[in-house]
């Protein structure tokens, strides 16, 4: 079975592109869907990140207070990274067993870190980016969740570079018109995808 990594910056539109995948009938599966049920409550990273940051990431409830440790997560790396180191080898291992039940021509696994992690070289045939300029990402970022522009221009900042992603494509799709022209996109992949998976060429 084909594996193909769809990633891209906050506000490229990768949901709506994996949308337009599942659409036609291609499983996803989506890493940060993944991340959700993980570090929800009874989720079996909560413990491990309860332990890493302290009660500071906790609700009263017991849930994880999850703009708290988005706050701390940003303003230092290190704690990003620390994690990073938590969620990762969980999130992967849920990927792989994901794709083992599969039997379709070709799945697409959502990874909206993957050229910073570096991580699924062995699952993914291939890297497909969705691609906008940083200011239409900034401004998309700042609609959505009411951030301000500070806020939002840290986020894609602490991201992978427009093109350090772009030199890790195979594909990508371009996501700067109207929504037609991005399922048009995803057609004529999704045919590629069809032909590569029969044929067996990644």
């Amino acid at each position: 079975m084909l594996t193909v990594g769809l990633t891209g910056g906050i506000g490229s539109g990768k949901s709506t592109v994996a949308d337009l995948f599942a659409a036609l009938g291609v499983p996803v599966i989506d890493t940060d869907v993944i991340a959700r049920e993980l570090t929800a409550p009874g989720g079996s990273a909560l413990n491990a990140i309860r332990a890493a940051f302290g009660e500071a990431v906790m609700q009263a409830d017991g849930a994880l207070d999850r703009a708290a440790l988005r706050r701390r997560i940003f303003a230092d790396p290190g704690e990003r990274q620390r994690l990073e180191a938590i969620l990762h080898p969980r999130i992967e291992a849920n990927v792989r067993q994901a794709l083992a039940s599969l039997t379709a021509p070709y799945a697409l696994v959502v990874i909206p870190l993957l050229v910073e992690t570096g991580g699924y070289r062995d699952v993914i045939d291939r890297v497909l980016v969705v691609d906008c300029p940083e200011d239409l990402q900034i401004a998309r970022v700042m609609a959505r969740s009411r951030l301000a522009r500070a806020e939002a221009e840290a986020i894609v900042a602490a991201q992978a570079s427009r093109p350090a992603r772009l030199a890790a494509a195979d594909d990508v799709i371009v996501n700067t018109a109207a929504p037609e022209a991005l399922r048009s996109q995803v057609a004529a992949l999704h045919l590629r995808y069809l032909d590569q998976s029969m044929s067996g060429a990644p």
